[in-house]
């Protein structure tokens, strides 16, 4: 039976916990709810979308540069942002509805500008520039001179990744600031949301790298990337088990024994992966643990109807991505690290359910789904522009990495010539290219 056959036919659990639904989910009461008084939303977008834009678009089309060596268009796009980051810093606001913007909104800000400035500082002097090399004598600068062409690429490269980070971190809290949201006792919230949420996000992303690049795709490490995920779940499992309740410090909640089991099942799982997962073999573990944490999500019991149908679709896109990835272990790829000089469609999915998963868990904060009530949508529709903006998400990563190997020719290097040249393999190689080379010598002779 092929590899499709077999797909397909695995295919049909897929489908039927793709359309289960659960009949037993109410909608909420809206009469309590009134619309909100949104007031100078055209200017208010307008200036999200530039913040968008040249605060993590254009850095992130940076990072690709400086990444691919155009050191000098790189420098210019992030002093591009630099500009727009001190107009950020220094003159423009995201308000509520009282006029006052959050410290943390603010804070970034001018975080941002100050990194972003030593981005430009860094990446003028990988790129060669004399502004910063030469003292006001006209010798070298010792301390720059000593740091080595090597050091200075690195800390180009840290700071370029550091900077497009902190943009996303600043994309997403404008509409927090704008909104008036995650004050008080909805704080812990909202930090929990956006960390988790920006983690599947990255965790989706890393994915994608790693499935593109023919460098990650094909190579042969000791470990494999399934060992290393099991290693980060089961460090964030022990994180999560001890500080999501202070241990006989305070009575035990809900939300407490909800988020402390799921910690405790990451690192029980994930040592077991790491055992499974040794000497660069293949395993399921990490994909069983989304697939459990998303079940727990969507098993998720939340004070509002359209919360608990939110958590419950992150919780779905969770289970899916863990089930399609082990498909894609076990019976795709064989407990092989790739299909060598080939990526198959169903491939990119897996990483694509995390990415939507990882968007949703951030939507899925309270006051944010109060103000989709309060302007009378429901959970379908919201949902799918959730969704809308995963999907871009990943368009854009997926952009950016085509750019990358273009720049590069990295997709022309077939790797797989050498992927198995290593031990006596190294040395079978070795023996067939002297006796070819004794053989070209003995015809030479002959005429």
């Amino acid at each position: 039976m092929s590899h499709t056959s077999k797909l397909h036919q695995l295919l049909i659990p897929i489908t039927l916990l793709i359309c289960m639904v659960n009949a037993e989910m109410e909608m909420d009461d809206t009469e309590e709810f009134t619309r909100p008084n949104i007031t100078n939303a055209g200017s208010k977008t307008f200036h999200w979308l530039m913040t968008l834009l040249l605060l993590l678009i254009v850095p992130s089309l940076a990072t690709v540069l400086t990444f691919a060596e155009k050191l000098h268009t790189s420098v210019f796009l992030q002093l591009v942002s630099l500009g727009y980051a001190a107009l950020e810093a220094l003159f423009l606001r995201f308000p509520d509805g009282d006029g006052v913007e959050n410290r943390t909104s603010r804070g970034t800000a001018w975080f941002l500008l100050f990194l972003n400035g030593a981005t430009v500082f860094v990446g003028s002097l990988n790129s060669g520039t004399n502004w910063f090399l030469k003292n006001k004598n006209g010798g070298e600068v010792h301390w720059i001179a000593n740091l080595g062409e090597r050091s200075i690429r690195i800390i180009h490269r840290t700071l370029s990744v550091l900077l497009t980070l902190t943009g996303w971190i600043k994309t997403c809290l404008a509409p927090v600031a704008m909104f008036g949201f995650c004050r008080e006792i909805h704080t812990g919230q909202c930090i929990a949301h956006g960390i988790m949420g920006t983690a599947f996000i990255g965790y989706g992303l890393f994915y994608a790298l790693i499935l593109v690049l023919p460098y990650f795709r094909e190579t042969r490490h000791k470990n494999s990337q399934d060992f290393y995920d099991s290693l980060v779940m089961t460090v964030w499992g022990i994180v999560n088990t001890f500080t999501e309740h202070r241990w006989g410090r305070e009575g035990w909640g809900h939300g407490d024994y909800q988020h402390t089991a799921m910690g405790i099942i990451w690192w029980s799982g994930g040592l077991l992966g790491l055992y499974l997962g040794r000497g660069g073999r293949r395993t399921w573990i990490p994909s069983l643990l989304l697939i459990y944490t998303g079940w727990a999500m969507s098993e998720h019991n939340q004070h509002l109807a359209i919360s608990t149908k939110v958590h419950y679709m992150f919780g779905l896109s969770l289970m899916l991505g863990g089930f399609i990835r082990i498909l894609e272990i076990t019976f795709l790829l064989n407990d092989e690290r790739s299909i060598p000089g080939k990526i198959m469609s169903f491939q990119y999915l897996p990483s694509f359910c995390l990415i939507e998963s990882g968007v949703m868990f951030m939507a899925a904060n309270e006051e944010q789904l109060r103000l989709v009530l309060r302007l009378e949508a429901d959970h379908s529709s919201y949902i799918m522009v959730v969704t809308s903006a995963a999907f871009l998400i990943y368009l854009w990563f997926l952009l950016l990495l085509e750019l990358y190997q273009t720049l590069t020719a990295s997709y022309k290097i077939d790797l797989t010539r050498y992927a198995s040249v290593s031990g006596t393999d190294r040395e079978q190689q070795q023996n067939d290219d002297l006796a070819s080379f004794e053989l070209d010598d003995l015809e030479e002779d002959r005429r």
